[in-house]
């Protein structure tokens, strides 16, 4: 493929803006070279400015469970805007959103719209602290909740790719009162209650961690996690940000029937377009001004063209849709397996619905440890090779691969048959080197 312009305008855009790029992994610093440049997308299929054609897997990182440019969601957001861009004052596309996530959810009594999956988990963990008049977190090792001061320690997605443990520019007072623990351990979280009694106002987590690659939760673990935040008088936050609608119209807490405190989401409510929202029970929530004493506000929360592409894309989500890209998204795991079998590479796939994650090792994942056993090198050439073959992967083998609706049959047909000619040439390259 030639790249000629996604390379000149890489190049131009790396002189005004940091690593060229407004989001550390679009950079495709993990996989070597240069991102390619999107100009415009459809369905399953984006192209790039060079006219190049992909089959899309990252889906702008999980909101676009329809796919592309779907027609509905493209006309909600044209009519709305028709109307106005934005008021900052109350409107009835806020109220309808509200029943929308409140009635799957039954866990979010009450619900604050905002404008990003960050400003979720950071509100969040503020209300859970006015709450408990605590002032500590407990946290995942390689669970990402977004850029907030206090979540950068020890987080995955963007933060584990490049391999900073923890950012710069947090003061320590922000991480000390950020504990971690390691994912499906309860008995981490047992110890650092018990070293910090009384201390703990809320415990995080990804109740399917999507953000070191997909990591499933062990039998128990939600549970044990529920029972030992209700004993010790803390709060359970999920963040469900991109498993919300995701794997079951009432997301994951719906999958595995465990009820948290507080939920954060993101991503498909907004059906492309910037959009966050926590909420959880009601005297939870009392807090949040301006009936309580914790301040959050937000100039463009609930913006009524992006409140609208999030009521497009849920009213779109029947039954029949989930059990379409669950099923696709099987069949190409197995597909990605078998090819990857017949060459003898070393991989391991985990999946939860429609999101899923190749692993290049042998290895079971079940934690960031075992997430972190991966062969990096392996899995750069790999995308390199899809890449040209025309599949656009997570440039990030600590990301998940995502499919919508749109995604067809003949699109995972392709993907498998360019998948087993890429582990051949990185099997073969991995035994020369």
């Amino acid at each position: 493929m030639d790249h000629k312009k996604s390379q000149r305008i890489f190049k131009q855009s790396q002189k005004l803006m940091p690593g060229g790029v407004n989001s550390p992994v679009r950079s495709f610093a993990a996989v070597g070279g240069g991102p390619v440049v999107i100009a415009r997308g459809t369905g399953s299929h984006i192209w790039d400015v060079d006219g190049n054609e992909y089959v899309d897997y990252v889906g702008s990182w999980g909101p676009l469970i329809l796919g592309h440019a779907m027609p509905q969601v493209v006309r909600a957001v044209s009519e709305t805007a028709r109307n106005g861009l934005s008021y900052g004052a109350p409107t009835r596309q806020e109220l309808a959103m509200a029943e929308m996530i409140t009635s799957p959810m039954p866990s979010m009594e009450m619900v604050r719209m905002v404008s990003s999956g960050t400003e979720a988990v950071m509100s969040a963990i503020r209300a859970a602290r006015a709450y408990t008049g605590k002032d500590k977190i407990i946290k995942f090792e390689g669970c990402y909740h977004g850029h907030s001061d206090g979540m950068l320690v020890k987080a995955g997605s963007g933060v584990l790719t490049f391999g900073v443990a923890d950012s710069a520019g947090i003061p320590e007072g922000y991480a000390k009162n950020t504990l971690t623990a390691q994912y499906n351990d309860l008995n981490g979280v047992e110890a650092l209650f018990k070293a910090n009694k009384g201390q703990i106002a809320a415990i995080i987590v990804e109740p399917v961690a999507a953000n070191m690659g997909v990591v499933l939760p062990k039998a128990g673990f939600l549970d044990g996690l529920r029972r030992i935040a209700s004993r010790e008088r803390a709060l359970l936050i999920f963040d469900e940000v991109i498993t919300g609608f995701r794997l079951a119209y009432g997301g994951a807490q719906s999958v595995y029937k465990v009820t948290p405190d507080l939920t954060c989401l993101g991503k498909i409510i907004g059906g492309g377009m910037p959009v966050g929202a926590y909420g959880g029970r009601q005297d939870v929530m009392g807090v949040i001004s301006p009936v309580g004493p914790a301040y959050q506000a937000g100039t463009l929360s609930g913006n009524p063209v992006a409140i609208a592409a999030g009521i497009a894309t849920l009213k779109a989500l029947k039954p029949s849709i989930y059990k379409k890209i669950d099923s696709l998204a099987a069949e190409l795991e197995d597909g990605l397996s078998s090819a990857a079998k017949r060459v003898g590479t070393p991989v391991t796939i985990n999946r939860a619905g429609s999101i899923l994650t190749m692993f290049f090792t042998s290895r079971q994942v079940v934690d960031y440890p075992s997430a972190k056993k991966s062969d990096l090198k392996a899995f750069g050439r790999y995308f390199r090779d899809m890449l040209e073959a025309g599949i656009y992967l997570p440039p990030s083998q600590f990301e998940a691969m995502f499919v919508s609706a749109s995604h067809t049959q003949s699109d995972i047909k392709k993907t498998i048959d360019a998948a087993s000619a890429a582990f051949k040439r990185t099997f073969a390259s991995k035994m020369d080197s």
